[in-house]
């Protein structure tokens, strides 16, 4: 080894690769790498995997499934030994490829026991659903939902319905202009908070499916005088590292990213050396309480009322 490092020596990893059939690699395609909880996984994956001398290659497909297949196909192109998805939403090309050349692979962030694909992740209905529930039983009757488009993947999908199943099951009507849909950034939450407000004074809780989306309502509520959560609650869904240090720290469901990635590594890598473990794994995805969300009070709705009348 003093030798090679003297030398500049490089081993010939397509050598190697095609001697012991084992790059020693395997590749994750995520959504972004510019939301914190898939650059907080692809982190721990990429620690875990060098424990075990594996290496890493990420590729970014900006939630464009036609981009996603011919990722796929170039690290299938690349040798890699196995392959991580996020979300079970994927061109049918991608599955016929996975499943062609028998190459391991498991969907993760979303945890559904009834699809026939391997994964690795939580309830995101579930998280939703018990963040509303909690906020119901604080008296709250007049919801607003902020979230990005559920046809972009099927973890908004199922936040979104998570919310208004718990709605419906407490019997809270919901009419679909308190339903804004925009893109998944911090403007286009203040936006969207500009738009409820105009439309419903009366809102008491804002619920968002991404923390970006509710750091924008907290923004836009602080720019127009309205206090949290004194005159409005405000929820998110993600528990970005900044959404505790905000003023007031966010109530959010927690997405176990660093764990997903450690489970992501473990799975793959023995399935790559012929395991025979689970198939599915469901984590925890918890709700967090901070002090964006509070019990509903009628003087504040009337100070609220005669504030935006």
């Amino acid at each position: 080894m003093r030798s090679m490092d003297e030398l500049g020596y490089v081993r010939d990893g397509a050598a190697r690769a095609l001697a012991s059939r084992n790059s020693l690699t395997i590749g994750n395609v995520v959504p972004t790498l510019g939301i914190g909880i898939f650059a907080t996984g692809v982190g721990a994956l990429q620690q875990r995997l060098e424990e075990f001398g594996y290496q890493l290659l990420v590729a970014a497909n900006d939630y464009d499934q036609d981009k996603e297949a011919r990722q796929v196909r170039a690290l299938i192109e690349r040798g890699v030994d196995g392959i991580a998805l996020v979300g079970h939403r994927h061109a049918p090309e991608v599955y016929e490829l996975l499943q062609s050349r028998k190459l391991p692979y498991v969907n993760t962030y979303q945890f559904d026991g009834q699809n026939a694909h391997p994964c690795i992740g939580f309830d995101n209905r579930s998280g939703a659903f018990d963040l509303t529930r909690y906020l119901i039983d604080l008296g709250h009757r007049d919801f607003g939902i902020i979230t990005a488009p559920p046809s972009l993947n099927d973890r908004i999908a199922a936040r979104l319905k998570g919310i208004l199943d718990c709605l419906e099951e407490r019997g809270i009507a919901l009419r679909s202009d308190r339903i804004i849909e925009v893109a998944q950034t911090i403007a286009e939450g203040r936006s969207a908070t500009r738009a409820l407000f105009a439309a419903h004074p009366d809102l008491t809780a804002i619920c968002c499916t991404t923390d970006t989306l509710a750091i924008g309502v907290l923004f836009e509520c602080r720019l127009r005088g309205i206090q949290i959560p004194d005159d409005v609650s405000v929820a998110g869904f993600s528990d970005l590292e900044i959404v505790s240090q905000l003023d007031p720290p966010l109530s959010t469901v927690h997405i176990p990213a660093d764990l997903i990635g450690v489970r992501i590594a473990d799975f793959l890598l023995d399935r790559i050396r012929g395991g025979t473990g689970p198939e599915k794994i469901a984590l925890a995805a918890n709700v967090i309480i901070r002090e964006s969300t509070g019990p509903v009070r009628a003087p504040r709705r009337a100070k609220r009322q005669r504030t935006n009348g």
